[in-house]
């Protein structure tokens, strides 16, 4: 199957205190830390166009410009969605947003390339 606008992904964690900014690191407060938040949008993405995607390739994400608008306390469920936005050759571009039950926590637009999975690991790490 091809990647076509429109394909849709959704995950959905619960907020735990090992996702609190002060447990990751990227902030003092018991609450959902904005990088779990950005993987969720990651993980929300792969999963829109992960059944179409050919065997031995992968997407790796490039961009990632979000805007993390509310604060979400520990025991919330948090809900994330990406929709296929562009396809330009291997570049595909995602419209990401993230909620709780509250209502929306966060947006923004994520890139992520197709790249052959085994070629892309010897790459990095021939750096070694």
């Amino acid at each position: 199957m091809e990647i076509q606008l429109g394909m849709q992904g959704e995950v959905t964690t619960l907020a735990e205190r090992e996702d609190t900014a002060l447990e990751v690191g990227s902030g003092d407060l018991l609450v959902y830390a904005t990088p779990c938040m950005a993987a969720l949008m990651e993980g929300a993405a792969c999963e829109a166009i992960a059944a179409s995607l050919p065997e031995g390739q992968t997407t790796v994400g490039t961009l990632l410009n979000i805007e993390h608008i509310t604060a979400t306390p520990v025991g919330m469920e948090v809900r994330a969605q990406a929709t296929v936005t562009a396809v330009e050759g291997k570049v595909i571009t995602f419209d990401v947003q993230a909620f709780d039950e509250a209502g929306q926590i966060g947006r923004g637009i994520h890139k992520r390339v197709i790249v052959n999975s085994q070629k892309f690991l010897d790459k990095t790490y021939a750096k070694l």
